[in-house]
């Protein structure tokens, strides 16, 4: 396998700017291919947020797979991933994931990921959470998953929403170990206690 390979879903959670966000960076990182599933709920936040549509949303990946074509090459374990990150991934999307259930090819590829104990990221996005969604989230975790709310950090004094976006996924970057310089690394507090 050539560089690395990380696969993208968008699912239909707010926060559609996690999952565009991750496909402009990675699109700029050689040596890097990206390959993207948009839920139909997806398709409707990248509308609703942030006025892209699909076809706008699929030229920023590398390679394109319907949601609905379970026999794509990542529905499979001998397709060779870095692993895979849901951003933003509906509670909706986390059952599937939590059971099992691959009946379409987020959960499947997410399946697959996890069989093949690769890294999983799930950017859960709800609040608050009720008992089903931690439930499946422990789930998650118990096999191998990472569940990763994105909630900003302060703590850089962000000035924009834009610097808190890439703070969220810079640090999903750094679980994969894909270098990038979207935030700056923390270097202690400022003038010691």
């Amino acid at each position: 396998m050539p560089g690395q390979r990380l696969i993208v879903a968008i699912t239909g959670a707010t926060g559609a700017i996690y999952g565009v966000r991750l496909l402009q960076v990675l699109r700029d990182i050689p040596g890097v291919e990206s390959h993207l599933m948009i839920s139909d709920a997806g398709v409707l936040n990248l509308h609703q947020e942030l006025d892209l549509g699909r076809k706008e949303v699929e030229a920023l990946a590398h390679v394109v797979h319907n949601v609905r074509d379970i026999g794509a090459s990542i529905a499979s374990g001998s397709f060779q991933s870095d692993g895979m990150v849901i951003a933003p991934c509906s509670m909706k999307t986390l059952a599937a994931v939590a059971h099992g259930l691959s009946d379409n090819l987020v959960s499947r590829a997410a399946d697959v990921v996890l069989k093949e104990r690769r890294r999983l990221v799930l950017m859960v996005r709800e609040t608050p959470f009720n008992l089903a969604h931690l439930r499946n989230m422990t789930a998650v975790t118990e096999m191998g998953g990472i569940i990763f709310p994105p909630l900003p950090g302060f703590y850089q004094r962000p000035k924009t929403i834009e610097e808190m976006v890439d703070h969220t996924v810079g640090r999903v970057l750094d679980l994969f170990a894909i270098p990038h310089a979207l935030t700056p690394r923390w270097n202690g507090l400022k003038g010691g206690a």
